[in-house]
């Protein structure tokens, strides 16, 4: 008996458009965040980390579907120890968006952006699976503390300019 519903391997991919995040945005990832991470996500240490510091403009995207926002991505200036880095995150997409690589353009997008600006780290508390294909290492395990508790196994970090990862206290840059 065939099935109504496609198989994943018929399905088309969609156009989608990746652009700086604008001021018009914000309502619409806040959104965004809030769906993909509920009202817990302001107790994660990753956003305490955020809390206070403003992401990066320039660094900051969304990725767009004809005029809809269908995800978002930011970077925030860290040190860790005493080198520069970026906090990747929140990557967020829309769940009717899902599975159709925006997320991955999203991230691609800002680490070859921040590469150009001469950062040379980013850092995220994230899925190795998803990100390690997009240049992120997992780091030995203590080697980066957190204001807060993190599962080490999803402490990563991409090398942007190549070099030792760093070591020490993520923490605001100052």
């Amino acid at each position: 008996m065939k099935s109504d519903l496609l198989d994943v391997k018929d399905m088309k991919p969609i156009p989608f458009l990746i652009r700086l995040e604008e001021p018009e945005d914000v309502s619409i990832i806040d959104t965004l965040h809030e769906e993909a991470f509920g009202p817990g996500r302001f107790a994660r240490t990753a956003f305490r980390l955020r809390e206070g510091i403003a992401h990066d403009p320039r660094l900051s995207f969304v990725g767009m579907v004809g005029g809809d926002v269908a995800g978002s991505v930011r970077l925030t200036p860290i040190a860790i120890g005493a080198a520069d880095a970026l906090l990747l995150g929140p990557l967020a997409v829309s769940p009717r968006y899902k599975n159709k690589g925006i997320g991955r353009a999203l991230v691609k997008a800002a680490l070859l952006a921040a590469k150009d600006l001469g950062e040379a780290y980013a850092l995220l508390v994230g899925d190795a699976p998803y990100y390690a294909p997009l240049g992120f290492k997992q780091v030995e395990f203590g080697s980066i503390a957190f204001p807060g508790p993190v599962d080490p196994a999803r402490v990563l970090v991409a090398p942007l300019a190549g070099g030792p990862i760093p070591q020490g206290r993520a923490r605001p840059r100052s």
